[in-house]
């Protein structure tokens, strides 16, 4: 299997960067990263890994998802601005970042044949709901812009599932 990590110089995305490298399962770990949230120094080590690819570049530029998921079969999509506090105050960025930098991916990825494309959700959209447990079809009103992006690229990906 050929793996795309979106990301994968964040936190998530360099754990699971070190996980798939040991995965006899998976011949290529890419990276797509543009290191505005992500350190290169959280993937480093694996520079000389037989499996690993490093790709320096923006969601945001289709021509740059459609370059990445070339060859791929399986994505884990983990780029995005993460911050509440930064999407109030650049909700602009946040939305051009979560919602079109993912929809690129994603279409890039029916562009490609890509098999699956798996999306780092947040429990963000789940909003003002008291309920406990959270579940997942429950979803209360998002309290900030970030959640906002999150719940739309979750729609986004059902409904790229269903139309593709």
């Amino acid at each position: 299997m050929k793996l795309l990590i979106t990301g994968g110089a964040g936190f998530i995305g360099s754990n699971l960067v070190e996980h798939f490298t040991k995965d006899d399962r998976v011949s290529l770990v890419r990276v797509l990263d543009d290191l505005s949230n992500g350190y290169y120094e959280n993937i480093k080590e694996f520079e000389s890994h037989p499996k690993f690819e490093f790709m320096e570049g923006d969601i945001c530029d289709y021509q740059v998802c459609l370059n990445a998921t070339k060859g791929i079969d399986k994505i884990t999509h983990q780029a995005a601005l993460g911050s509440v506090p930064r999407s109030i105050e650049n909700p602009m960025r946040t939305t051009e970042v979560n919602i079109l930098g993912t929809v690129n991916v994603m279409h890039a990825a029916v562009e490609n044949g890509v098999e699956r494309v798996v999306l780092a959700c947040s429990s963000s959209t789940y909003g003002d709901s008291k309920e406990l447990p959270k579940v997942e079809n429950r979803i209360g009103k998002p309290l900030s812009p970030y959640a906002v992006t999150k719940l739309s690229i979750e729609q986004f990906a059902d409904v790229f599932q269903q139309v593709y």
